[in-house]
């Protein structure tokens, strides 16, 4: 996999002055930043505020109004062989019964020639792939039967069967409950070792213990290389106050939003 990335000294993903509109529509204007191999970035911001839309642009699925995108020096559709994607609600068709090695298998189309059949390499990556992810012993399982956590982990599984070297999930705690939360963030843990991970997420304070690097995302793109998540960087980008809870801290503070303060001079 390594022989396809021509510059290893090149930034694992680099955005110059990217700009990206639906029609009339500005969602990323002018969005500068690069992250380096095996770093772990989470973006954060609020609904409609461009995150989705930054991850199709990485795997080259969208295509920027101006600007360039370059992933290890290349253009985004020239890497996606070493890209791993969890979209949001991955869930596959109820009326359309698929077991889980089926999905997972899917994970390898792009190492498949148009009109071949898989290979044992492809079903034996598919394999290793759920036994990375503790859902081995489900491969013959159908997919609809899994709860919410274990689906999680099969879509994990079929983005891993790629063998990525960058892996982007899109939301991936939406719908499971909390124990399946920490079992899959300690697993981006033990992956991030030898990859890099960009994560979108809500949910900024369970994932802040794990990450490296946070990007508030809301048209525009600010980038912290601490990895820690304030309660300024959270004003800021979604442009209002926003409680922000943390385990060790005895109390919060409400913070009022504006009309709070005119609501109480219309009544005096």
């Amino acid at each position: 996999m390594s022989r396809s990335i021509t510059n290893k000294n090149a930034p694992a993903i680099e955005f110059k002055h990217v700009w990206f509109s639906y029609d009339s529509h500005v969602v990323l204007q002018d969005v500068s930043f690069s992250i380096t191999d095996k770093d772990f970035l989470a973006l954060i911001g609020p609904n409609g505020g461009g995150k989705t839309t930054l991850l199709k642009l990485c795997l080259g699925l969208l295509h920027p109004q101006k600007g360039t995108i370059r992933i290890y020096g290349k253009e985004p559709e020239k890497m996606r062989k070493i890209l791993g994607y969890v979209p949001q609600n991955p869930n596959p068709n109820p009326n359309f019964p698929v077991s889980v090695i089926d999905v997972v298998l899917m994970g390898r189309l792009s190492h498949v020639r148009l009109g071949r059949k898989y290979t044992k390499e492809d079903y034996n990556a598919a394999i290793e792939a759920l036994d990375r992810v503790g859902m081995k012993d489900f491969r013959d399982s159908p997919i609809e039967k899994l709860s919410g956590g274990q689906k999680q982990r099969v879509f994990l599984a079929r983005a891993l069967a790629a063998d990525p070297k960058i892996l982007l999930l899109d939301e991936p705690t939406t719908g499971i409950d909390a124990p399946s939360q920490s079992m899959l963030f300690e697993l981006l843990r033990e992956l991030n070792s030898h990859m890099t991970i960009v994560l979108v997420t809500h949910d900024t304070i369970a994932i802040s213990r794990y990450i490296k690097t946070v990007a508030c995302v809301n048209q525009r793109l600010f980038l912290h290389e601490e990895g820690k998540i304030t309660k300024e960087m959270l004003d800021a980008t979604y442009q209002c106050p926003v409680d922000l809870i943390a385990h060790g801290i005895p109390h919060r503070v409400f913070d009022e939003h504006n009309h709070v303060h005119e609501d109480e001079e219309r009544d005096k």
